[in-house]
């Protein structure tokens, strides 16, 4: 398949790693910022064929993960709710609130439905006038087209027990707050090439700039992503702090306009919670104020909800490029897919996940077992 196959070529990706290992000098601290990047680089193994010199930490690019938990349990409350109908993407439902998931809920006779579309969720809330149909409108830049025109479609075909429950966040304003904190490492971007096929790169020179660090907007097949590395260790080694365009074949400077005039039409940039890292200033979207009726927190009234992380959890260090999943005392034992502390290890996106699906957690353990002449694996 057309820039499928090619680009997972491993003799292309092996030729990138050798191009990578000539180049550098020093050690580096790359971060890619998306969850879909950090899953190929885990399954692939890309971080283990870097030289030692490359180090890969992985960041918050994960819209699951970053939904606040508070948000989770207002999910929760208005699931529970009699007469609700709540919809939501499937990897959404086992992500834990405070004390539970949607799949309790839904185990408890709450009528909790995964949907495939935010639009599939009006069309259900049109086959049911008597109940409240409920959709969890979470995501980046990418799926925000897409949940704004499920708003404008309920207006449009006056569904009025349609809502949204909104946790939108934006990438650009989680650099600076990464670039910003005292403790970051990070001295180079792997941007996610959707987002930017979305809105484009047109944020990030200005970034690059304030920070003095280089941003490659690169995709997620391996060859993608190892020649994004080569991109910025070249941009790393030469003093560059600039912008480079690694993933032509989607991206434009300017993104696709349509998608962003809908996106406008119905959100505005407001502060946003991040799972495990706090309040980020204008880091996400709400509803405007002319499709207000269609807010979920304003209709059920959930405001007033105080959640409670649980205290072991590393995933917000995790998400900041500080810390790596194997660091965390619970990866692998009291944390795992089928019992998860974090939304990092439930999302599909999730770096815990990754870590867990492609057996890093079991080389830790025959590492550990070797170093006390007890292999169990």
């Amino acid at each position: 398949m057309k820039y499928v196959t090619e680009y997972r070529d491993a003799h292309l990706v092996q030729a990138a790693l050798r191009e990578i290992k000539r180049t550098v000098t020093r050690p580096w601290t790359i971060m890619e910022i998306c969850g879909g990047q950090t899953h190929a680089i885990v399954r692939h193994g890309l971080d283990q064929l870097l030289p030692a010199e490359v180090e890969l930490v992985h960041g918050p690019g994960c819209p699951v993960c970053v939904t606040p938990l508070e948000l989770i349990d207002k999910a929760l409350a208005i699931a529970a709710l009699p007469d609700v109908i709540f919809t939501s993407y499937g990897d959404m439902l086992r992500v834990p609130g405070t004390h539970h998931d949607l799949f309790t809920v839904r185990a408890n006779g709450g009528d909790v439905r995964v949907v495939y579309s935010p639009l599939d969720a009006v069309k259900i809330a049109q086959e049911n006038p008597h109940k409240q149909v409920v959709f969890f409108a979470i995501g980046f830049e990418t799926t925000a087209p897409a949940n704004a025109m499920s708003v404008l479609q309920a207006k449009a075909l006056a569904v009025p027990n349609f809502s949204v429950l909104v946790s939108h966040v934006c990438v650009p304003p989680a650099m600076h707050a990464i670039l910003g904190s005292p403790a970051n490492r990070v001295q180079g971007f792997l941007a996610a090439g959707h987002v930017c096929a979305v809105m484009g790169y047109w944020e990030y020179p200005p970034l690059a700039a304030r920070y003095q660090t280089p941003i490659v907007v690169t995709g997620f097949e391996p060859l993608d992503v190892v020649q994004g590395i080569l991109e910025a260790v070249r941009l790393l080694e030469a003093g560059q702090a600039t912008v480079v365009n690694a993933y032509q074949r989607a991206v434009t400077l300017a993104g696709n306009k349509p998608a962003q005039a809908v996106i406008d039409q119905v959100f505005e940039r407001r502060d946003r919670k991040w799972r495990g890292i706090g309040l980020i200033p204008q880091s996400g979207w709400g509803l405007r104020p002319t499709f207000a009726e269609f807010d979920a927190e304003t209709r059920f009234d959930v405001h007033n909800i105080q959640p409670e992380e649980p205290s072991i959890c590393i995933a917000g260090q995790i998400l900041q490029g500080l810390k790596k999943p194997h660091d965390c005392p619970a990866f692998g034992n009291q944390c795992t897919p089928e019992s998860p502390l974090g939304a990092t290890m439930v999302s599909a996106e999730g770096a815990c996940a990754a870590y867990y699906r492609y057996g890093r957690h079991l080389v830790l353990e025959t590492t550990l077992d070797e170093s006390t002449h007890e292999t169990q694996i």
